[in-house]
């Protein structure tokens, strides 16, 4: 058994536009919260990937270039 993804659940390009547009209103209204871990420069791309891998994050790991 393998798991899904979002194109077994949507069939049309209008509704993966509807949903989009959910989210990005969650976001914009504030009920919807990003939680964002850390910022890394690309250079640290291998410690993000080893806080990933370790589990220790609870946010999103974001890479600047």
């Amino acid at each position: 058994m393998s798991g899904g993804s979002l194109g077994n659940f949507i069939a049309t390009r209008a509704e993966i536009e509807r949903r989009a547009e959910f989210l990005m209103a969650g976001l914009r209204d504030g009920w919807l919260k990003l939680s964002i871990e850390a910022v890394l420069p690309l250079a640290k791309a291998a410690e993000a990937h080893t806080l990933l891998e370790s589990r220790k994050t609870s946010g999103k790991l974001l890479l600047t270039p």
